[in-house]
């Protein structure tokens, strides 16, 4: 009897270990959210999370952990210096992140210091304007500013040198307007950046399409003049024409995607990618992308990796244009 428990024993314990030595990527995998609960980071997490249990990808529940700061530095530094060959973790970035990294704001870490697996979605930039706004078309509102520049006001979450300041200096420079005398007040988010839009206390606010898009169907009094994406839209802004077409040439794409560590191995990479690949190719993934306010943009592997690396170098150019610190 002793002998058969102990075999029995021994038996499990070299199953157990095996299994511990052969545990891919896709088991028991967990999502970091760089930031508290709620946000884009977490509905980034939450998309991989629904997308991958739902499709049968994953065969148990994936884990979302939220590590907050810096919009993503926190985490990025916690991967590649404590947690780099964790094959079965990603992490959550989105364009802020990136706008981050080009401005150095991650430390000693840059843009070449993990893998980019996919991208799962974007989002874009977007001008908009009070629903009894004088100004009809971007035209409009490029004519106000150049006639009396000190009368328009932009309002939008985050400080000099975020996403939403980026977006506004971009549309003040394509209007001949030296950003760094336009005015601009910083809200703590969108939702305080509307109402001050709808009280008049802003002209302008340079938000996001999608936020946009469920606070005006939420019964917000705004309009939006233009969207900064590279052709039109679809969805309830289909109507409204991108910036390009009324003459300023301003693009922000807000991608959404994540990254694993730098010492995870080719092979575990490759799963990654082509698990995303397989995901994003179902109209079930299409329809949670939907769901969460996010239009269609998916790239992978080598590909996504060229495109941040391209989106980082943009973004450092055009922060040293507007005098902002860049990544060394």
């Amino acid at each position: 009897m002793q002998l058969r428990t102990t075999a029995s024993v021994f038996g499990a314990a070299l199953a157990l270990a095996a299994a511990t030595a052969f545990a891919g990527p896709l088991d028991k995998t967990e999502c970091i959210a760089p930031a508290k609960p709620g946000g884009g980071f977490d509905l980034t997490c939450k998309l991989a999370q629904s997308g991958l249990m739902g499709g049968n990808y994953i065969s148990d529940p994936m884990r979302v952990t939220y590590m907050p700061g810096g919009i993503g530095a926190v985490a990025y530094n916690a991967i590649v210096a404590q947690r780099p060959a964790e094959n079965n973790t990603i992490v959550a970035f989105s364009g802020g992140s990136l706008l981050n990294l080009a401005q150095g704001k991650f430390g000693r870490y840059n843009v070449n210091d993990v893998r980019w697996v996919a991208a799962v979605g974007t989002d874009y930039g977007a001008i908009i304007v009070a629903e009894n706004s004088p100004y009809k078309t971007l035209g409009d509102l490029v004519a106000a500013i150049k006639a009396n520049p000190s009368k328009i006001v932009f309002g939008a979450g985050g400080t000099v040198g975020s996403q939403d300041w980026m977006k506004a200096a971009l549309t003040a420079k394509a209007a001949g307007l030296d950003p760094r005398k336009m005015r601009f007040v910083a809200f703590e988010g969108g939702g305080e950046a509307s109402t001050a839009l709808q009280g008049g206390h802003v002209q302008v606010y340079s938000g996001d399409a999608s936020e946009a898009e469920e606070q005006i169907k939420a019964g917000a009094k705004m309009r939006v003049l233009a969207v900064m994406s590279d052709k039109r839209l679809q969805g309830s802004l289909a109507d409204v024409p991108t910036a390009k077409e009324q003459g300023l040439d301003v693009e922000w794409p807000i991608i959404r995607g994540f990254y694993v560590g730098p010492k995870v191995s080719d092979a575990d990479y490759q799963v990654w990618v082509d698990t995303f690949d397989k995901m994003m190719a179902t109209p079930e993934f299409a329809k949670l992308q939907a769901e969460r306010g996010l239009f269609p943009f998916a790239l992978t592997g080598a590909k996504l990796d060229a495109y941040v690396k391209q989106r980082v170098a943009e973004y450092a150019k055009e922060a040293a244009d507007f005098g902002l610190n860049v990544a060394k």
